[in-house]
């Protein structure tokens, strides 16, 4: 077997962008041949994935697994160079496969299926995050992927009876929930998870406002409730107006109606919220 010198792999990294170890391999199995060693990688398609990525990609979707019965759920975010290959059917199923893969094995390689990938699509493909939910005692998790897969979510709904989560109508209201996560855009589920930061900002802000300058102290201490208690209609998840029932009925109120019909208490434990390039610096 010819000798695999550091300088021959060197220059292999140097011609095809692939890691170390990679173009070690790949010169033992051309028997050294430097040529040989350049074209297996790129039929292999590893470098012209590692080529590839040094090119932006913020563009990309959001996909999702739901584990049979809904105990459990991944949310990933895939980005690619353009939004013409992010609404590509072949893209879209490989970033469903990775959801799949990423919810059976938290801890699986998916090098090999990206440089594929990169081969396949022609753009620098990145994983660039991943979200699990699983049910604490009784309850279910679900998921929604928005039109067009540039927003997803993933929730998990618990009640206290494990037939509650069987029924239909609980079923409709974890769906319902994730639909309200992706319209209205919450940050957290209740007042309660508010942190004291936030609010300490929040009227801060108010209480400089031009419009609450010179304000007695008495009256000012009223409108500043007013205004957090408006902040916490959009901030948090369940003071939300419902968007099903166009908002007649807050978030709170119509889970507080289904979980009387249900004869369970019901509990909107936490969500996550994906839009495609939140991360991206």
């Amino acid at each position: 077997m010819a000798e695999i010198t550091a300088s021959a792999v060197a220059k292999l990294r140097e011609m095809t962008g692939v890691g170390m170890m990679e173009c070690k391999k790949a010169l033992v199995a051309a028997a050294g041949d430097l040529n040989v060693a350049v074209d297996n990688l790129r039929k292999s398609g590893a470098a012209s994935a590692a080529k590839k990525s040094t090119r932006d990609a913020r563009e990309g979707v959001i996909a999702q697994y739901i584990a049979p019965g809904g105990q459990s759920g991944i949310l990933v975010e895939v980005n690619c160079e353009t939004d013409f290959v992010a609404r590509n059917d072949a893209f879209r199923a490989f970033c469903d496969d990775i959801a799949k893969k990423v919810a059976t094995d938290p801890n699986a390689n998916l090098e090999a299926d990206r440089e594929t990938a990169v081969g396949k699509m022609g753009e620098n493909i990145k994983f660039a995050r991943n979200a699990r939910l699983e049910v604490a005692g009784n309850g279910l998790v679900a998921a929604y992927i928005h039109t067009g897969a540039k927003v997803g979510v993933l929730a998990e709904v618990g009640c206290t009876k494990p037939e509650t989560a069987t029924t239909e109508e609980f079923k409709q209201l974890v769906k319902d929930i994730t639909l309200q996560i992706a319209a209205g855009f919450p940050h957290v589920v209740s007042r309660e998870n508010v942190s004291a930061e936030v609010i300490a900002k929040e009227r801060e802000i108010a209480a400089n406002s031009d419009r609450l300058k010179g304000k007695p102290a008495a009256a000012l201490e009223k409108i500043l409730a007013g205004v957090l208690d408006k902040f916490f209609q959009t901030y948090c998840l369940v003071d939300q107006g419902f968007v099903k029932r166009n908002s007649e009925v807050s978030v709170k109120e119509h889970v507080a109606q289904i979980s009387k019909q249900l004869g369970d208490e019901i509990t909107i434990r936490r969500f996550v919220r994906f839009q495609v390039g939140e991360t991206a610096a």
